[in-house]
């Protein structure tokens, strides 16, 4: 491993998984959603043309699973220009040094979530206790210490521009962390959600294991800030999304997506807030 990137020192494998772990659907000609145990990685770009960008960078100890659906999409050789992470949790960061590793392309991110991506400042524990599920109650064991990406990391365009995604813009969505990013194509109204709302009740295991398929807001044992969570759901509804891959759970289109968002940026607080969390006020 490169001296200048580390993990944090509570990384590690989670043995966590779901039913779509391995598979993958093209839901637009030039967006693919990959699932990886629990988590989804979205590659942008069109087949075998060999460049692409990558958002998020999945699960601990996957980075072989990334580069192998990479090339299988995209040509042997291929490479993606960039990498850009919604936000920086274990699971959309767990193969991002071995990615850089291997292909050496910027990662770009919110500044305000740069501070867990250079070894400043941790993440707060997550928080068991939260009502919801299994998944809950054991994310005590996931990783929360900030990793250190060194100069390989810089924040994203102040303009909202993304490097090498023409005709997408990043929207601050925060809540679920500080500077938590959602990507947006106005043309055809396409959203990459990260986890500012998710499509599968993400603290029930039962769920995530069936990849239930339900909107949620963000997952509750790590998100901090429920007032910006809301805010963010509020402003991404307003967007009129025609199709949604979130970080977490299967991509939502249509009258479906329509209905859901609405519903839950109407009743939020039913849906998404746990009955009790040391993150709420």
């Amino acid at each position: 491993m490169h001296k200048d990137m580390n993990y944090g020192s509570d990384f590690k494998y989670i043995p966590a998984t779901s039913i779509w772990s391995g598979d993958g659907v093209e839901v637009l000609p030039d967006i693919y959603q990959h699932t990886i145990q629990i988590v989804n990685i979205v590659l942008y770009g069109e087949p075998h043309k060999k460049e692409f960008v990558l958002v998020d960078a999945g699960m601990p100890k996957s980075a072989k699973e990334i580069i192998s659906i990479a090339e299988k999409r995209f040509g042997s050789n291929s490479r993606p220009n960039a990498l850009i992470l919604t936000h920086g949790h274990f699971d959309h960061v767990g193969a991002i040094i071995d990615l850089i590793e291997h292909w050496g392309m910027p990662v770009y991110a919110h500044s305000l979530e740069l501070p867990y991506l250079t070894d400043i400042k941790n993440y707060p524990k997550p928080d068991s206790a939260v009502n919801g599920g299994l998944l809950a109650k054991v994310s005590s064991i996931f990783p929360n210490e900030a990793i250190n990406l060194g100069n390989n990391v810089e924040s994203l365009p102040s303009n909202g521009s993304i490097p090498y995604m023409d005709g997408f813009r990043w929207i601050h969505t925060p809540g679920h962390t500080p500077g938590h990013i959602s990507l947006f194509r106005e043309e055809d109204r396409a959203l990459i959600v990260g986890d500012a709302f998710v499509t599968v009740k993400q603290e029930s295991l039962y769920k995530v294991l069936l990849q239930k398929k339900e909107i949620s807001g963000p997952p509750r044992y790590f998100t901090t800030d429920w007032q910006a969570a809301w805010d963010s759901v509020k402003k991404l509804e307003a967007l009129k999304p025609s199709v949604a891959i979130t970080g977490h759970g299967l991509p939502m289109k249509g009258e479906e997506l329509t209905r859901n968002l609405h519903k839950l940026a109407t009743d939020f607080e039913q849906i998404a807030l746990p009955n009790h969390s040391k993150f709420m006020n």
